[in-house]
Formats: C-alpha cells, structure tokens, sequence
C-alpha cells in the first residue's frame, strides 16, 4: 500500500476510526508530519484537534538515528533509546546537551502553534493520537508517555504505516493499535508515501485554524 500523500492517508485512516464518531474523542497530531492525517481524521470523527510536542534526541553525529525523545509537559518526559546510546558512545552530558536544545524548540512551537488557543481537554476522554508514520518508536513512546500523565479514558494510537517491532513495543502503552500498513522493516516514513514534502510552522498553524473552524460549524 502507498498514500498519495498525508492527506489520502489520513482519509483512510479516518475510514479505520468511524467507530469513534459520536464518542468523546480528541484527535492529537503529533507535529510536524502528523498533523496534516490527523485533521481529516478530527473532521470525520467531528472531534477537536490538538498538538503532543515531542522531540527526536538524534545522535549528534547522525541526527535522524533517535537516541532517546523529549515530550513536553509540566515536568517534560524523556526517553532513552539505550541500545543506540550503548553503539554509539555518547555520554551523559552530550546526551543531556541535545535533549536541552530539543526542549527549547518544543518550548518554541509551544509558543507559535498554541499560544493564545484555548487549552483542549484531554482527561476523561478518547485520545487518539495520529502520526505520519512510526519507525523506531522511540519519539511516539516519549509522546504516549507523556500524555499518560492528562490521563485520558483511553489511548488509541493511530498512524498509516509502521514498522512490525515497533507496534510490538508501544502496544503495552496504549489500549488501541490501528495501522493501515504493518511492515517486517521500515526504511524512512516517506517511501510509502508518493508526496512527502516536509511541513513548516504555517501549515500547522494552518491545520489547527482549520480544526478549530470546522470544530465550531460542528
């Protein structure tokens, strides 16, 4: 299976979660790449859409191999990856130096994609967290975990494709798993995707004023 882009999959996936229509759910975009199969997920379910910021902790000599993941919160969550920690030789203090300066980029978006948006409540409710695809899992546990702690009714994570061992080891996070596409090995996200353009500040921004109109015509 191939999407034509982060649209078409998030169409799909939103066919894969019509159960949830009608339920107390919110649509949680995991930015950047999430949130553009999150929103017609949010539209399909008639449901409020709102951001989880949470960083790779990339090996400083290979940034996009995730060492551990950084999620925002009151206290902010990390997560370790200790077996590219235990290859790779990084020590405490340059792995503290990288998470610092994630943490700053969350704080950042924070400020940009939320500021001034009134607070969307988690706890209690059906949390479905979408994602443009999983590889390593290690960004979505730090996310999972993270959002753990708004204590939500459930968790449902869903995402368009992934890899097979990564579903493995986030299954025990949450209660629901629903991906379209379960792979033996998963190279990077994009090649199951025709149009896999990066995201900037403004199209999320432009997502969630889209969310937040159709949340109102609802």
């Amino acid at each position: 299976m191939s999407f034509k882009d982060r649209i078409d999959a998030g169409e799909r996936l939103a066919d894969s979660l019509e159960r949830f229509r009608g339920q107390d759910v919110v649509v949680i975009a995991l930015p950047r790449g999430g949130v553009d199969v999150a929103l017609p997920v949010a539209r399909r379910l008639g449901a409020p859409m709102t951001l989880l910021l949470v960083r790779k902790i990339g090996l400083p000599s290979q940034p996009e191999l995730a060492m551990g993941a950084i999620v925002d919160g009151e206290k902010p969550i990390t997560v370790r990856n200790e077996s590219v920690i235990g290859f790779s030789g990084v020590g405490q203090a340059e792995f503290d130096a990288v998470a610092r300066a994630e943490l700053e980029e969350i704080h950042r978006r924070n400020r940009l994609y939320l500021g001034g948006r009134k607070p969307v409540p988690i706890e209690g409710r059906v949390a479905i967290v979408v994602d443009d695809g999983i590889a390593t899992g290690a960004t979505v546990r730090a996310a999972l975990k993270g959002l753990k702690t708004r204590k939500p009714a459930k968790i449902v994570l869903a995402v368009p494709v992934a890899s097979k061992d990564s579903l493995d080891m986030l299954e025990e996070d949450v209660d629901e798993v629903v991906a379209l596409e379960r792979l033996s090995a998963l190279g990077a996200i994009g090649f199951s995707y025709r149009q896999f353009p990066q995201l900037s500040d403004a199209d999320v921004i432009a997502a969630l004023d889209e969310a937040e109109t159709a949340g109102k015509k609802a």
